[in-house]
């Protein structure tokens, strides 16, 4: 198997045109956008609706913008495919995160805390990515989501996401999750949902980022 090389160069020369637009010149290119409308779910699935989720990129990138809850305190969470119908890879994981009060009125020791509830040990559930987002009308998540060499059957499959949010107690959190599916079936699928509710309003876009 090939190593993945970047530099500089190849990071900083960008572009979102879409690929059927011909605009692959750069590293990053955009695959896909789908907007929640009420939505259960959001599924990237390979070869479905112009999808791209293959070894056509060693590396690929979601982007959630302004992700809007239906419900006040849902989370928001990520589930992988691993061949079948089912999103159910199986997954080890860990989160922390960081959150402050727009009072300034919660303790020191709430501020940075690793999120023992958060995480997964061999298990084939959803995996958290936030915590509790609020659903006010100005209350959204945004963030990444970085999964590495999905059609791999070889390696476990990696992925690491970062993200802000409006948290339901009126704070900014700032989440971190990373972890890998444990299979050596490739990933030909990756499905966004709340773990309560619709998803009301929002973006997610995937990407590919090419080998340098």
């Amino acid at each position: 198997m090939a190593l993945v090389k970047y530099n500089d160069r190849s990071l900083k020369d960008l572009t979102t045109t879409p690929a059927a637009a011909g605009g692959d010149t750069g590293a990053l290119v955009l695959i896909k956008t789908l907007t929640a409308s009420s939505s259960g779910t959001l599924s990237f699935v390979d070869g479905t609706d112009s999808v791209v989720l293959d070894d056509t990129y060693p590396i690929y990138k979601f982007e959630y913008i302004n992700i809007h809850p239906a419900t006040d305190g849902a989370r928001f969470s990520v589930n992988f495919r691993d061949g079948g119908s089912s999103y159910d890879a199986t997954k080890t994981t860990t989160m922390f995160a960081t959150y402050h009060q727009e009072d300034d009125g919660e303790s020191s020791g709430d501020r940075f805390a690793y999120q023992s509830g958060a995480d997964l040990a061999q298990s084939t559930g959803v995996q958290r990515l936030t915590s509790s987002i609020g659903n006010a009308d100005d209350e959204t998540y945004s963030g990444e989501l970085f999964l590495f060499n999905p059609s791999s059957t070889t390696f476990v499959k990696h992925f690491i996401s970062r993200g802000s949010s409006v948290h339901d107690a009126s704070a900014n959190q700032d989440s971190f999750v990373a972890g890998y599916c444990n299979v050596t079936a490739a990933i030909d699928g990756v499905q966004f949902s709340m773990n309560s509710g619709n998803i009301d309003a929002g973006k997610i876009k995937l990407y590919g980022i090419k080998d340098a």
